[in-house]
């Protein structure tokens, strides 16, 4: 079992919201594993991947990899910045057989936040719960596809004690965030964000659980433009307040 993990905060994250990261570093810590934080680590390049600057992504791609190689395991809060390392960064590197092998074998041991709960520590999330009942619902992240997830975050989330779940319209259905697609398209962009927010509020849940910073951002900011009292949380701030740990004392 993987106990030396990584902590790949991400930069939107480490930008706007460095709870998520110390919530994960913290539940982590409360499994039993020891989690570092690599302060070499920086853009995984994916703005320039998307938009077709292959060279410099290759530059940061192989910054990453340099330094993220030493761990056993390397943890996310971000679906797409793990989606990132695991799906594209081999295809960085088709034409140099000892980075794109490199690539594999880091982008092997590279884990969604909630995936790596499931599928290394095990964790039984109907051991978990919160002390008040609340009402949440769930913004399935695009990314989550190219990692081969689907429902396990609102498995999860509809496991632990004193979760309401309600289920949202197309839960699916892209939040128009795209990365620098919302900046690119922004009309599209707003539209799409804005027929989520709509989902969103239907379904009366007091709590969005959204485990992407992107995405996070682009549902918050609509929500708020639109006053729906809607509260937007990473499930690692979920969980950290099922099992009662203070976020606020680091």
């Amino acid at each position: 079992m993987a106990r030396n993990v990584a902590l790949f905060i991400t930069c939107l994250t480490d930008q706007f919201y460095p709870t998520v990261g110390m919530a994960v570093t913290k539940i982590l810590e409360h499994y039993g594993c020891r989690v570092e934080f690599p302060s070499a680590q920086t853009c995984c390049g994916q703005p320039f991947f998307n938009n077709g600057y292959h060279a410099q992504a290759r530059d940061l791609a192989q910054r990453w990899i340099t330094t993220f190689e030493p761990f056993e395991a390397i943890v996310s809060p971000s679906a797409s910045c793990c989606s990132m390392v695991r799906a594209h960064f081999k295809e960085l590197f088709q034409d140099d057989p000892e980075w794109n092998q490199r690539a594999k074998n880091v982008g092997g041991r590279t884990y969604e936040f909630v995936e790596f709960l499931e599928k290394v520590l095990q964790i039984d999330p109907s051991k978990l719960a919160l002390k008040d009942r609340r009402s949440f619902t769930y913004h399935y992240i695009c990314h989550l596809r190219g990692l081969g997830i689907k429902d396990q975050g609102i498995n999860f989330l509809k496991q632990i004690g004193n979760v309401d779940f309600r289920p949202m319209e197309k839960t699916d259905q892209c939040c128009g965030f795209g990365g620098t697609f919302a900046m690119k398209y922004p009309a599209i962009s707003g539209a799409i964000v804005e027929d989520k927010m709509e989902c969103i509020v239907a379904t009366g849940a007091q709590t969005l659980v959204c485990n992407d910073a992107g995405c996070t951002m682009n549902i918050s900011g609509m929500c708020h433009r639109h006053k729906a009292r809607v509260q937007t949380r990473h499930i690692a701030e979920v969980i950290a307040e099922a099992l009662g740990l203070d976020l606020e004392n680091w």
